[in-house]
């Protein structure tokens, strides 16, 4: 007799977790007085597993995945989720793919049938396979005529030059035009496995009754496949590209933290700090008394072996002769001390950000489906808020001085007569 595994079982106050026996994570956030429900399975699959040959695989992938199954055509899908007036969407990163909908509560079942059906039974038909390589053709193509969003691709491959994590999501067009049936069949089968999926639900659910619908509609699912990826190096250096542009769009950026770095809420805090609002220093300096921009803002992004810290700013060909010494000049300010007063408005930026998203059913759903795959546990509201509010200015600077003393990424798209050389740059984050 064959002894199934036991499905595990773990609670928190409001979310509850079951890992079903085929590895297949299921964790659910009730909210009793909302109509809606959102449900999604986040993948462990994206960018960063594929070989160089076939960047750009995971994103096709995703889009194929809508493109008919066995049971149903894509026009069957669009039109059984139009006809409850429900949402279904996807998106590719870099670490992940995610595959979500938001429907009324009474239509979750056929909300977790329809995604459920599109991960395992997809048919990936050739010609379908052909028009939506066309599809993402376009995509890339529009990308490139999008300097504040090409930018940042750029920046990421210099940044990690040579390494899966430092490609592209959407590939090129040469790569994307080459795929063939198999080629995405075969990724498929080798990534998208049960302990490799995390299904998130929030809003009208019941626990119980999705976690028993889930075993049967993912019953399909290999239990288990050894995907693995290539470790993140950071490495840096400088991008240029000329163009006749009205603006030169720039990215400076530094090696940023790990998920489970010890500061990875205190660079959260210093990069909304330094450029996260109207009155960040950055916001402050170079726009209001400055003028030498529109859009200036500072992010922070993490993996789980890395990141990235960095500054994007768009301004006129002859601003940027100015505005990247004020660049400069605000970071290296930013690790010689801040004051308890901003960093009191960025905790009370971040604060607000975590317990508004609250109020979304989507954004809840995705919060649960990355935290258990990244830390492989719901993280109480409660533990996020405490740690936010307990980073001082102190730490602030600390970890300012850390992530800025290393090697940094520039990146620049426009016309580029006026911008200083890397050394330059190299020079003045050093004073």
């Amino acid at each position: 007799m064959t002894v199934r595994p036991a499905v595990e079982r773990r609670h928190t106050p409001s979310v509850q977790e079951t890992r079903l026996p085929s590895g297949l994570r299921v964790v659910t956030d009730p909210m009793a007085t909302v109509e809606t429900a959102s449900l999604g399975v986040w993948v462990e699959a994206g960018t960063r597993h594929e070989p160089a040959s076939i960047n750009g695989v995971s994103h096709l992938l995703e889009h194929m995945a809508f493109k008919g199954t066995e049971r149903r055509s894509a026009q069957d899908i669009a039109e059984e989720m139009d006809a409850v007036g429900g949402h279904l969407n996807a998106y590719t990163a870099r670490d992940h793919t995610a595959y979500y909908a938001k429907v009324l509560k009474e239509d979750s079942a056929l909300a977790l049938d329809i995604i459920a059906d599109i991960l395992q039974h997809s048919v990936l038909d050739a010609e379908e396979l052909a028009r939506e390589q066309a599809v993402v053709v376009q995509e890339i193509n529009q990308a490139i005529d999008t300097p504040d969003d090409i930018i940042f691709d750029h920046f990421q491959a210099v940044a990690y030059p040579d390494q899966p994590v430092g490609r592209p999501v959407l590939g090129s067009e040469e790569l994307v035009r080459a795929m063939r049936r198999d080629t995405v069949l075969d990724y498929m089968h080798g990534h998208y496995s049960a302990p490799s999926m995390v299904l998130s639900a929030s809003g009208r659910i019941d626990h119980d009754e999705l976690v028993d619908a889930a075993e049967q509609a993912f019953s399909g699912l290999p239990p288990f496949v050894a995907a693995t990826s290539e470790t993140a190096r950071y490495v840096g250096g400088d991008y240029r590209e000329e163009r006749d542009l009205e603006q030169v769009h720039v990215v400076l950026g530094f090696d940023g933290v790990a998920y489970d770095d010890p500061d990875y809420y205190t660079a959260s805090v210093l990069s909304t700090l330094l450029g996260g609002g109207m009155s960040s220093r950055l916001f402050q300096e170079v726009r209001e008394k400055r003028g030498l921009v529109y859009s200036i803002y500072s992010f922070a992004s993490s993996y789980d072996d890395g990141g990235l810290f960095g500054v994007y700013a768009g301004t006129g060909e002859d601003e940027v002769a100015e505005l990247i010494p004020v660049m400069c000049d605000e970071i290296v300010k930013v690790g010689a001390g801040v004051r308890d007063a901003e960093v009191a408005r960025a905790r009370a930026q971040l604060k607000a950000s975590i317990l508004m998203s609250l109020e979304s059913t989507t954004s809840r759903c995705e919060q649960l489906a990355r935290q258990i795959a990244i830390y492989g546990r719901p993280l109480p509201v409660a533990e996020v808020v405490a740690k936010v509010e307990a980073i001082t200015a102190a730490d602030c600077a600390r970890v300012a001085r850390r992530l800025f003393a290393g090697a940094p990424t520039f990146a620049a798209i426009g016309p580029l007569a006026k911008v200083e050389g890397f050394e330059k740059i190299v020079e003045r984050l050093k004073s």
